[in-house]
Order: structure tokens, then sequence, then C-alpha cells
């Protein structure tokens, strides 16, 4: 099950976007509600390998589930 990032607690730090092995995590449009940039992760190319789980340094702004409640996509 791919994992998910959660739009209104990612502070656009990105580190992610470096460690995923098949770039699924992209840059959304705009700012989220804390006026900070953010990313998605593609469902559908997501492997779960649970990599940018490790290396993001913001607190729960990525979650082990498919949530797409949690996370905007454009």
């Amino acid at each position: 099950m791919p994992h998910t990032i959660v739009t209104n607690t990612c502070e656009g730090v990105a580190d992610c976007v470096e460690a995923c092995p098949v770039a699924c995590i992209h840059p959304g449009p705009g700012k989220n509600s804390k006026g900070t940039d953010w990313y998605w992760i593609d469902f559908a190319t997501c492997i779960d390998c649970g990599i940018c789980l490790q290396v993001c340094p913001v607190e729960d702004a990525i979650v082990p589930e498919e949530r797409p409640d949690l996370q905007k996509t454009p």
C-alpha cells in the first residue's frame, strides 16, 4: 500500500524527493495551509519502500498508508 504525504503537515523540505527510488513524489502547486511548499505521492507509482518516512524530518508529514483524504493531488 502506498504512503501518503499529509498536505497540511508537509513543510516542503523535500528530502523525500531526492531519496525516492521511483520518483513518485512531486511538488504541489502553491502553498498549503501552513504557508509552505508541499509535495504529494503518486499512489500508482509508489512501491511502498518507506524511504520517504525514514528521511522526512517533519513529524507526521508522511503516513504509511494510502490516505487520499489527507493528501491533495493536482
